[in-house]
């Protein structure tokens, strides 16, 4: 696939994560205008490149995090998919983005209804801000059945098309705690001030509410095109060929407060931003260690929280302040994870 488009739209560079297959990608490339790089530092070279003005950084998990830093240093404007750099370090990414002039926009649609309903708006405005969540494949699924809960189960999100670790964190409810860390980090707000909102539909991508009792909610079509795309097109609205709402279609639009007993990640990660330094970092990883090994059929779906909110209490009190500590803090939650799952979690 990445020679494919690579030979399709000819960029000025590429990127192979696997350092062994750069030799392959090379040859496989040789005679065209790329520069073919691959591992970190090949990603951290592809988001200083100095022809581009924007860099989209859509690696998944902690991962993602070195290049989004480096894009930053380098007063890049992010179009930022990558929750978990801010989840992660967001104390370190967004000083540093203020230092260089690095614009950061969210392209989760969640981050992307608040970053529109604040254009023309005064931070000091606002009074809470409110994420939207369709809860998931389980929102009514009675809680005694939890136990049965198969892969195949949580990976049928009912409104989204994501990728399979973004469905187990939608079923766990996990990905909007990482999203009300990364919004606290974007939009300057105390978590206190950012709630959490189930809305089955997925029309209503989040809310704001301002000090004077206005509210504006961003509505569209439950479609990542349309964030990617106004991430990219910011200030201006570009026409797109997208889906569009019929309301004649949408009678109705619901909204409930999310059972915490049923999706515990999510007090879970409140808890993580109150402890501050490594702990969000600690969650992040543990929960990307437990995710893969629900997948791999290695643990249950019930045992997701039950491990994190045991590393939590393990590790949440490391004090992070560089990076150095940040990335040990995520190999230690990782390492503690594989060694709790070879214990039965009751």
């Amino acid at each position: 696939m990445l020679l494919k488009q690579a030979r399709e739209f000819l960029p000025e560079c590429v990127v192979i994560g696997d350092d062994d297959q750069w030799e392959y990608v090379r040859d496989e490339l040789k005679g065209l205008p790329i520069e073919v790089l691959s591992g970190m530092e090949g990603l951290i070279r592809a988001a200083e490149w100095s022809t581009a003005d924007t860099v989209v950084t859509a690696i998944v998990g902690a991962a993602g995090l070195e290049p989004t830093i480096a894009a930053a240093e380098k007063g890049k404007r992010i179009a930022l998919a990558n929750k978990e750099a801010l989840v992660i370090a967001g104390q370190l990414l967004r000083p540093l983005a203020d230092l260089h002039g690095a614009e950061i926009i969210p392209i989760d649609s969640e981050h992307s209804a608040i970053f529109q309903c604040l254009v023309g708006e005064s931070i000091d405005s606002v009074e809470s801000l409110h994420l939207t969540a369709s809860g998931g494949p389980f929102r009514t699924r009675p809680l005694e059945s939890f136990d049965s809960i198969t892969k195949e189960e949580a990976l049928n999100h009912p409104n989204w098309s994501m990728g399979p670790k973004i469905t187990i964190d939608s079923a766990t409810m996990m990905n909007k705690g990482l999203e009300m860390i990364e919004a606290h980090w974007l939009f300057g707000i105390d978590a206190s001030q950012i709630h959490v909102v189930v809305h089955p539909q997925s029309i209503v991508h989040s809310m704001v509410s301002f000090k004077d009792g206005s509210v504006k909610a961003q509505l569209g079509v439950p479609d990542m095109k349309v964030p990617i795309q106004y991430a990219l097109s910011f200030p201006d609205r570009w026409e797109a060929p997208h889906a569009r709402l019929d309301w004649a279609r949408q009678p109705e639009l619901n909204f409930e407060v999310p059972d915490t007993k049923r999706f515990p990640a999510l007090s879970l990660a409140y808890e993580a931003l109150r402890k501050g330094g490594a702990a969000p970092a600690v969650l992040n990883a543990a929960n990307e260690e437990a995710v893969l090994l629900f997948l791999s059929d290695q643990i249950r779906f019930v045992d997701i929280p039950k491990l994190l909110e045991s590393v939590l209490s393990e590790l949440g009190d490391s004090i992070g302040v560089t990076m150095a500590d940040l990335m040990q803090a995520d190999r230690e939650a990782r390492k503690r994870i594989q060694e709790l799952s070879h214990i039965r979690v009751h």
